[in-house]
């Protein structure tokens, strides 16, 4: 399986992936990395925060970016550079969130991709923006 390479990808391509994130996704991220914030694992302390119910951590949605990248565009063989992040509302639990990663930028003699990286609930807030910078496949 191989991903687009940039002779394949034009400014404006874009490409989303969604998921609704359960608690277990919660607690098997919080396991995989060691975070185990309170505000994300524990509903009483959580019901005391800012946003009084538990959140899913940012970072787990930042993955779902990861997953955009790497599966659908470019696509797998693509190398995640570099990804600037500004987490702008919590993702709670059972929420549904669409990952979206369309082309800004492409600089084919480096190899290089900018990418608007966004995440947005089911309602169509969004909860995390950035830009992200990968290297595509070269060839096929």
């Amino acid at each position: 399986m191989q991903g687009k390479t940039i002779q394949e990808i034009q400014i404006g391509d874009f490409a989303e992936h969604t998921k609704t994130i359960a608690e277990s996704d919660v607690y098997l991220f919080a396991g995989i990395t060691g975070d185990m914030n309170p505000a994300h694992t524990n509903a009483v302390e959580a019901a005391k925060g800012m946003f009084k119910e538990r959140i899913a951590h940012g970072m787990l949605s930042a993955g779902l970016v990861s997953a955009v990248l790497g599966m659908y565009l470019p696509g797998p063989g693509t190398i995640y550079m570099s990804q600037t992040l500004k987490f702008t509302a919590p993702v709670k639990f059972g929420d549904t969130i669409t990952a979206k990663a369309e082309v800004l930028t492409r600089d084919e003699r480096r190899n290089r991709i900018t990418l608007r990286t966004t995440c947005t609930n089911q309602d169509g807030k969004i909860v995390l923006d950035g830009e992200a910078l990968v290297m595509p496949p070269k060839k096929k």
